[in-house]
């Protein structure tokens, strides 16, 4: 028989045994041969969360305040405390908010935006993190592709200009995001103005399976034109419950209609999680 020392012994290494497991099955249950993106439920704002199958990491935006962290924890391991690239799409509250307090618990490689300044102490405390933690910091241009895998990036489709002199909702960074045959379509606030110039030069090129629904399903995003040719299966609505901007407004939900999107919102339904496999896309 086995004395209580030896014992304790097996006990532990058998404990250690279990840990290890656990830690390796949790890491290779992450590897998947599908892209990932979340629209973080974070009230009234924007946080949109993509990984690649490879496992490199984007956070568009990040909400009002720190539930972008409550959310985040909720599409990424515990273990993991790395995002490869943020892009705050334009300086308004709603959008980053949040990103401090990210910056404070994640380490970030890269910081992309539209290069238009904002005058909160939000925005200042942001760029402060970036500077002081090393964050490289890029302006986004037309023509910029992010690589995330393989078969997989984003299409930096606007701004095409300096965009320092112009409204914050029209600096906002557009971008397609690539997954073999399927694609999404991400406004940030983006206003009709600057989709119909996308139509002008992209026209059939902004086909997309999902559409994140410019400024939060207001009547001053979603033109028809843009509508039209982006022919989203899926429109998302990232919106707080009784906001009192009354976004959505009935114009958009009307047009949205009209191209027979199925609309989703997430002051309805919460967190709305994607799969893609490269050729078709599932609500998780």
């Amino acid at each position: 028989m086995l004395n209580a020392k030896k014992r304790s012994k097996l006990y532990l290494l058998s404990g250690l045994l279990i840990i290890n497991i656990f830690i390796w099955s949790v890491i290779l249950g992450a590897q998947s041969d599908k892209l990932t993106i979340a629209f973080l439920d974070v009230g009234q704002g924007d946080a949109i969360y993509i990984e690649a199958p490879n496992g490199n990491q984007v956070l568009i935006d990040g909400g009002a305040n720190k539930k972008v962290l409550r959310e985040l924890s909720k599409v990424m391991p515990f273990y993991d405390r790395s995002i490869d690239a943020i892009i705050a799409t334009h300086p308004d509250k709603d959008h980053i908010g949040g990103l401090p307090d990210v910056l404070a618990r994640y380490k970030v490689d890269i910081v992309l935006d539209s290069g238009k300044e904002g005058e909160s102490a939000t925005y200042k405390e942001l760029y402060r993190l970036v500077k002081e933690v090393g964050i490289e910091n890029i302006q986004a241009r037309r023509g910029m592709v992010i690589v995330l895998d393989d078969d997989a990036h984003l299409n930096i489709l606007f701004p095409d200009r300096d965009v320092s002199g112009v409204e914050s909702n029209t600096a906002s960074v557009i971008a397609q995001l690539v997954y073999g045959e399927t694609e999404f379509m991400l406004t940030g606030d983006s206003p009709k103005t600057i989709e119909e110039y996308l139509v002008m030069l992209d026209g059939e090129n902004l086909e997309s399976d999902v559409l994140k629904a410019g400024h939060h399903g207001s009547k001053t995003s979603s033109a028809e034109s843009f509508l039209g040719n982006v022919a989203p299966k899926y429109s998302i609505i990232s919106a707080g419950k009784d906001n009192k901007y009354g976004h959505p407004h009935e114009e958009v939900i009307d047009a949205l209609n009209q191209f027979g999107s199925v609309i989703l919102s997430t002051q309805d339904d919460g967190m709305i999680v994607f799969e893609s496999d490269g050729e078709n896309v599932f609500i998780k």
